[in-house]
């Protein structure tokens, strides 16, 4: 396989509903393990958050994610680019994540001739979606 490069998402227990909910948008096979399951959980509290997951979609996205301790500090999360020319899943991917979300920028023709836009979705994760198009002369 060489070398692939995944989002990892941190989450302050709420991984499994929004591992889902990413679920319900790509689709694809989500595997969930608990930090009970590997007998991981110092705080008896935490037993049922997730230790890690992973979504692998038949498009070929793999997104990873997991609750984040309470002792231990979260790091940001960054943005994630959805991005090709299958117009249709794009979209409809798009229209997906926008339930609840804060739309940024609305999907929308720019001036390099892509169709782009941008939000926050309900669990604060930062998406770009650029669907290519033609240039505008």
């Amino acid at each position: 396989m060489g070398v692939v490069l995944n989002p990892y998402l941190n989450f302050r227990g709420n991984a499994r509903e929004a591992m889902e909910f990413y679920q319900s948008v790509l689709g694809g096979e989500l595997n969930v393990s608990t930090f009970a399951e590997y007998q991981l959980a110092e705080d008896p509290s935490e037993a049922d958050n997730v230790m890690h997951s992973q979504l692998e979609t038949d498009a070929g996205i793999t997104l990873m994610g997991a609750d984040v301790p309470a002792k231990q500090e979260a790091s940001p999360n960054g943005s994630i680019s959805l991005s090709g020319d299958d117009e249709g899943t794009l979209r409809s991917y798009w229209d997906k994540l926008s339930d609840g979300a804060t739309i940024v920028e609305p999907l929308t023709v720019a001036p390099w001739g892509d169709a782009f836009g941008m939000l926050t979705d309900r669990y604060g994760v930062f998406w770009l979606v650029n669907i290519s198009g033609q240039p505008q002369g």
